[in-house]
């Protein structure tokens, strides 16, 4: 296609090249070019922009580094950066259909199930004395064969029956204690944003203290009692979430969502 001449500043603090890189980068990412199309040769740039060959081929090395493009003799530069087609909603409001559907279009992968006894910060979310029987899992939650997120659930020791692998991979934990007779009565949630350390780096497939989410939810039956403890962590650029306030006074607090990205 035929480019629009360029802009740079040349005053600034930014090095020329890194100017040209961010600016490539932001058309590759909000998908203006889209993937398996071409970008500007270093011989285009220079003439866009007005800048050095030596600048040219420095963005555009940049862009390879950072695996948003690849760098091909007698081919071109190619866009390899695929930008989120797919969104997938998960209203927490209405939180067992939503997770179904949720599951319906992601994989999960069970890691480790085993009874273990309670540490401080998990005894007191149950209320429990430190050492207290719970029954940990450990899964990946992956879309489009990726790797989306890592759940880890817990459960009172007398729940722990529900925690098999084949109920693990093929239903959500409300599912199964719903299906156990269990009335679900309040849950709390909690999210915040940490750094991913060594094991989520491995677990997630991402870059050492790569942003994630951290969603801790806390459920209770419909006596009050805490049935079942989640803290997942979701990578930040393949899962959102979207909060839809209603107006104040009708006691409608508003529908709050995720969003996932392929």
């Amino acid at each position: 296609m035929k480019e629009a001449k360029g802009v740079v500043d040349r005053q600034g603090a930014v090095p020329l090249y890194h100017q040209l890189f961010l600016t490539l980068r932001d058309e590759i990412t909000s998908g203006q070019r889209a993937y398996g199309s071409t970008v500007p040769t270093e011989l285009d740039l220079v003439q866009i922009y007005g800048v050095s060959r030596i600048t040219a081929r420095r963005c555009l090395d940049e862009l390879a580094n950072s695996g948003l493009v690849e760098r091909r003799r007698r081919i071109g530069t190619r866009v390899i950066f695929q930008t989120p087609v797919r969104p997938l909603e998960a209203n927490i409001d209405q939180a067992v259909d939503s997770l179904v559907a949720f599951g319906q279009n992601t994989q999960v992968r069970v890691i480790d199930i085993a009874e273990e006894a309670a540490g401080p910060t998990v005894a007191q979310r149950f209320g429990l004395p430190t050492g207290a029987a719970l029954v940990r899992a450990v899964r990946v939650r992956s879309l489009d064969g990726a790797p989306l997120g890592e759940v880890v659930s817990y459960v009172p020791a007398r729940l722990g029956p529900l925690m098999t692998r084949e109920n693990l991979t093929t239903k959500p934990m409300l599912v199964l204690l719903r299906g156990a007779g269990i009335g679900i009565g309040h849950a709390r949630q909690t999210i915040a944003a940490v750094s991913a350390d060594a094991a989520l780096t491995a677990a997630l497939e991402v870059e050492p203290r790569a942003p994630l989410l951290r969603i801790e939810r806390l459920v209770s039956d419909s006596a009050g009692q805490p049935i079942l403890l989640t803290i997942a962590h979701y990578r930040a650029d393949r899962y959102q979430i979207t909060l839809d306030l209603g107006a104040g006074g009708g006691g409608d607090a508003g529908a709050l969502g995720t969003q996932v990205h392929s």
